[in-house]
């Protein structure tokens, strides 16, 4: 799967840190601050959304007199501790990055989260020093299914697209990496269990656990 490959680009959330947790705290805790409470639908509307998209969305529907930079500066705030330390790196994944590099495949991310978050995460967890490319989804306006953020990461390694592997969690991720032109490995999350079969058609290999690796 991925030893014929140049490069490996990973999502973050949900791929290879265990965060979509995070998320309902953060949200029941916003959104009641505003006098709402968390939509059922919320977390499947703003799947792939860069993290200005989810502003703009959030904004929108709830008539928020925020702007969308006072938005995310909130939300930086209120999960930065929670990325720091307590979202934990999933098992397998260092053992897996370790192999990768030595292989001197390229290694990236491409997430929808905001920087500051990705960058807690991967130094709370010691695996930053694993990554050439670390890229987000509001650099290039559009979230996934989108390839833009893919096509990106591909860029700054210097590899193309076809030669790349990219591992997701959800679907429209799965989908933004086919895009793109690359091959896909959809990996297991507990927060989207329920889409197992689906991201199973959608992308070219599945895994449960990095250590299958």
């Amino acid at each position: 799967m991925w030893k014929t490959k140049e490069a490996v680009i990973f999502d973050l959330d949900g791929t290879i840190v265990d965060s979509m947790w995070v998320w309902p705290q953060v949200d029941i805790e916003f959104l009641g601050q505003h006098g709402y409470e968390l939509p059922d639908d919320l977390q499947r509307e703003l799947d792939g959304k860069s993290f200005y998209e989810c502003a703009v969305y959030i904004r929108n529907r709830f008539h928020l007199q925020e702007t969308e930079e006072e938005l995310m500066d909130i939300w930086n705030e209120m999960a930065l501790e929670m990325y720091s330390t307590q979202v934990k790196v999933k098992p397998g994944v260092e053992a897996f990055l370790k192999k990768i590099k030595a292989a001197g495949i390229k290694t990236g991310i491409a997430s929808s989260n905001s920087h500051v978050l990705v960058e807690a995460a991967l130094n709370g967890n010691g695996i930053l020093k694993y990554f050439d490319s670390i890229h987000t989804a509001n650099e290039v306006g559009k979230g996934k299914p989108a390839p833009d953020i893919y096509l990106l990461v591909a860029e700054d390694l210097g590899v193309k697209p076809e030669n790349c592997l990219v591992f997701e969690d959800i679907v429209v991720g799965i989908q933004a990496g086919k895009n793109a032109g690359m091959e896909t490995c959809a990996v297991y999350d507990e927060a989207s269990k329920e889409d197992d079969e689906e991201k199973k058609k959608t992308a070219d290999y599945y895994i449960k656990d990095y250590k299958e690796l």
